[in-house]
């Protein structure tokens, strides 16, 4: 194995899945925009989706955002948070803080066609740890799509709220994988004293609102003066404003490439040319030894640079945490760090997941060891977690602090405890910061499992749970913090029991003076089992400075189980933003008669720090469904869908304070075709896998009735059942309504909990599954589709809200023309 290859995988791969030659797969000239490019810029976007930018040297030069029609929907909002580590609250006693630092190169996606603003799939790589992790690069590039990498602006939002640094991708493949010399001979170009793509880079990440650039120059046959010259733009590029550059070990002063796998003679001036800063960091090629890394920090030195500004990589790609690393000789026990850590693709714990749960176990081991406690890492295995290196940093250090335990992914939206979306969804611009402590708990007795929960969720998609058999006092550390406490200062939790009882739960806050030592402050019991706001006055507290916030549990019961589903620290009131204004259309694309994507934008609010906006649709009943949400001044809306016949739809944004305080909304309308719509399961032919009995059989669920009595519908006692209609010949199809047993008069603790909509065009085809639901409440659920099927299918997971086995369907409607 060639030494560069790790760097290589993605952009190999990326070509090959789509079906790209190597050399001969591009053209010697970039002067054409590659397909999905935003050099499409000046071309009416309309409604449709907006994608991360893409260049080839030459094509950034075309590139302006006020031309661009995606750029506006590429820019981060969130400024980078300063952090803080605190060695005396580091949770493992052999990690050292203000050393070695993690630079994690990560693909979140392909190159081409990567949704700007997170998507409707929550399957995405969610990642939690960023205590751990000093710089981001969004990896990527390919010769048959583009070299120049932006990074999306979920990424950058979520890791700027985190305190760490985001760069894009500056990639040169070798010619094996379809490099070419012209290329780097292009983003060398100069113009007088300037170098134009440079200027572009500087423009991008300024514009965009993230950091920096990683350079990965790997295509053979240069020469001396080429290397200087890509030196000198660097440096020229530095000096265009706040954009940074690391700098792969791949090329040499001499041009050639020949990876050093250290800091030498050879590659130094990429790093420092005598008195002047080239890149700001370098990352150290895989094949990096003992004498080598020792050698790099001599040298480094000697440049008047830190040892630490050079990141020794290692490959993860493959084998994840099962990927053999000279741990020691990076980092030795009781002994200062002699580089900093390069961490090529942990994304592995997602990409070789079976599940989400299956992701969160793996992430969690490579990140804080086997034993899921960043201070707790014995184990027999070689690999014992990053928590036992590096010392958590904390981006907490200004009011408000305000968390959901938002991971930005999920199966539902909740807003104040209220399903407002029934899809999954992925956007990490939604993320809020993770504990720092995943999981730290401390206990004399059995230690209660933290963990975050997808089945509820008080602002988002997840919460805090925390289960377990509680026979001793439980200190559970959450977050570092630094925060002030004044006169007004409050803590308030959100929390959910699964019955009106005593909560066993104290609020617990260190202050600086005693970092260590907790406070508690008693939480009460709950008076049923919704989500319950418990507001602590911390006024005896003012003038000390917040180290810590935990939750420490006391008592005992065999069966503890509790959802935090928010915590706030604010000052006085809650605040609010004004709201937005001039919210506009920008374009709208027909999906179908019945659906609708769509591009809007809005003036930001006047007056309020705001958190995000969020984006509604009012629906018929006065209720809302939730669309999208960003700290952006535009969205895009992937899908808006027709609620049966009517002529227009109204759309609401509202501003969301750093809080949590809400602004009235800014409003506009979307106007809908005319279109005929009709229930096409009506009286069609239906049958069912199980029947209670002979009165409750399937064609009760589409005779178009729901008040004849509690035997007017289809019953079932089996796991699983199935009911399905067939519409006669394939139709299109604009929505299902499910009309549960509350809708036929009885207990709505039997309507449908979870189950699945499938369809299908013949008998030969496997089912498609057309709509998900998971924890429905509600007696009539309404699942808006834009397909064609003729047999349509409805399968119960959950019949109940209860432990009643009895599936209770009124009504299956399939709407369509």
């Amino acid at each position: 194995m060639r030494p560069h290859l790790p760097l290589l995988l993605t952009t190999a791969l990326t070509a090959a899945v789509l079906g790209l030659a190597p050399a001969s797969g591009a053209a010697a000239s970039d002067t054409a925009a590659p397909p999905g490019v935003a050099a499409a810029a000046g071309v009416t976007a309309a409604g449709t989706q907006p994608f991360a930018s893409y260049w080839y040297p030459n094509s950034i030069l075309n590139w302006d955002p006020a031309t661009d029609p995606d750029a506006r929907f590429n820019r981060s909002r969130v400024p980078l948070r300063p952090r803080v580590s605190d060695p005396t609250l580091k949770a493992n006693a052999n990690a050292r803080a203000g050393e070695g630092k993690i630079a994690s190169l990560v693909s979140f996606g392909p190159t081409s066609n990567n949704p700007s603003q997170g998507s409707a799939d929550p399957n995405y790589y969610a990642f939690g740890y960023w205590q751990y992790v000093d710089k981001l690069v969004f990896w990527g590039g390919s010769a048959g799509e583009g070299l120049i990498l932006a990074p999306n602006p979920t990424v950058i939002d979520a890791a700027h709220r985190n305190g760490v640094k985001v760069y894009g991708t500056v990639f040169f493949p070798p010619t094996a994988y379809g490099g070419q010399l012209q290329w780097v001979r292009d983003f060398a170009q100069k113009s007088g004293s300037s170098y134009p793509v440079a200027d572009k880079l500087a423009q991008a990440a300024q514009y965009y609102g993230f950091d920096g650039w990683f350079i990965n120059q790997e295509t053979d046959g240069g020469d001396q003066a080429l290397a200087t010259e890509l030196r000198n733009e660097l440096r020229y590029a530095r000096s265009l404003g706040p954009v940074e550059f690391m700098w792969y070990d791949a090329m040499t002063e001499s041009g050639s490439v020949s990876w050093q796998n250290a800091l030498t003679s050879a590659n130094d001036a990429f790093l420092q040319e005598s008195a002047k800063r080239t890149s700001d960091s370098m990352f150290v090629n895989f094949g990096w030894t003992g004498s080598g890394l020792n050698s790099s920090r001599t040298l480094a030195r000697s440049l008047g640079r830190s040892e630490y500004e050079l990141y020794s990589g290692i490959d993860t790609e493959a084998n994840g945490y099962n990927t053999s690393v000279s741990w020691g000789t990076l980092f030795p026990a009781g002994q200062p760090h002699t580089t900093s850590l390069g961490l090529y693709r942990p994304e592995w714990t997602w990409k070789s997941a079976t599940d989400r749960a299956d992701f969160y176990a793996k992430d969690s081991r490579y990140w804080v060891g086997a034993n899921a406690d960043p201070g707790n890492t014995s184990t027999s295995s070689a690999w014992k977690g990053l928590s036992t290196y590096v010392a958590e940093s904390s981006p907490i250090t200004t009011k408000p602090f305000v968390t959901s335990f938002d991971t930005g992914q999920g199966d539902f939206y909740n807003s104040a405890g209220v399903r407002v979306g029934s899809t999954g969804w992925n956007n990490l611009s939604l993320q809020d910061v993770p504990p720092t402590y995943r999981w730290s708990v401390s206990s004399t007795g059995s230690r209660l499992t933290p963990s975050i929960d997808f089945t509820d969720a008080y602002e988002g998609g997840s919460s805090l749970r925390l289960t377990g058999t509680l026979d001793a006092t439980n200190t559970v550390r959450l977050y570092q913090t630094q925060l002030p406490v004044a006169a007004d200062t409050k803590l308030a939790l959100t929390l959910k029991t699964p019955t009106a009882r005593a909560t066993n739960l104290r609020a617990a806050v260190a202050f600086t003076d005693a970092p260590t030592s907790f406070s508690t402050l008693d939480l009460g019991s709950t008076t049923g089992s919704g989500w319950e706001t418990r507001t602590l006055d911390l006024s005896a507290y003012a003038g000390r400075t917040i180290a810590q916030i935990g939750l420490q549990t006391v008592g005992s019961t065999p069966s503890f189980d509790l959802k935090v589903g928010q915590l706030r620290v604010y000052d006085g009131a809650v605040d609010t933003a004004a709201a937005p204004t001039a919210l506009t259309v920008l374009g709208s694309a027909d999906v179908s008669p019945t659906r609708k994507s769509l591009r809007l934008s809005w003036a930001a609010s006047a007056t309020g720090a705001v958190h995000h906006y969020e984006v509604y649709r009012r629906n018929a009943d006065g209720t809302r469904t939730f669309l999208g949400a960003t700290p952006n001044d535009a969205y895009f809306v992937p899908q808006l869908d027709r609620a049966g016949t009517e002529s227009a739809t109204t759309l609401d944004v509202e501003a969301v304070s750093t809080e949590l305080g809400r602004s009235t909304a800014a409003s506009t309308t979307v106007g809908w075709s005319t279109v005929t719509e009709s229930n096409l399961a009506l009286n069609r032919p239906a049958t069912a896998s199980a029947q209670c009995n002979a009165n409750e059989g399937a064609a009760k669920a589409v005779n178009g009735s729901v008040s004849g009595g509690n035997s007017d519908k289809w019953c079932a006692l089996t796991s699983g059942p199935a009911l399905e209609v067939d519409l006669g010949s394939v139709r299109p199809l604009t929505r299902f309504t499910v009309k549960h047993a509350a809708a036929g008069g009885e207990s709505a603790s039997w309507n449908t909990r979870d189950f699945t909509v499938q369809v299908r065009n013949s008998t030969t085809d496997a089912w498609t599954t057309a709509a998900t639901v998971t924890g429905n409440t509600a007696a009539t659920t309404n699942h808006p589709v834009a397909l064609s099927a003729r047999y349509v299918r409805l399968v119960v997971t959950r019949p109940t809200q209860t432990t009643d086995p009895a599936t209770r369907i009124y009504e299956f409607e399939a709407w369509g023309s």
